[in-house]
């Protein structure tokens, strides 16, 4: 599996490359952090994304993996869930991405 920080700065190059705003919110263990993705969707909700469980990865469990844990919600619910994941786990990364739609570039279990 890549090392988180090279991850995330793939993801976040990508997205500005492309015209989305996209930043590292905090940061946590280059090599081995859990990657939250908080997505604004301008209108007022934010989307969460964060690490699928193990039994998600299915046949190449080196690949990151994704479930949608909140979606289209009021803000201040993602910031409370992303603030008791970082109790839990200090060394989670947070990356904000500002977009209306499209895709995101993440492979989201079903």
């Amino acid at each position: 599996m890549f090392r988180t920080d090279l991850w995330v700065s793939a993801f976040v190059r990508r997205h500005n490359d492309i015209g989305h705003l996209c930043v590292v919110s905090r940061r946590g263990d280059p090599i081995a952090g859990q990657i939250f993705v908080e997505v604004d969707h301008l209108n007022g909700e934010v989307s969460l994304y964060t690490p699928a469980p193990a039994t998600s990865l299915g046949d190449n469990p080196e690949d990151r993996v994704f479930q949608l844990r909140f979606d289209h919600v009021e803000p201040d619910k993602v910031r409370e869930r992303i603030e008791r994941e970082h109790d839990f786990d200090p060394d989670l990364w947070v990356v904000s991405l500002e977009m209306r739609k499209g895709e995101l570039g993440l492979e989201v279990a079903g």
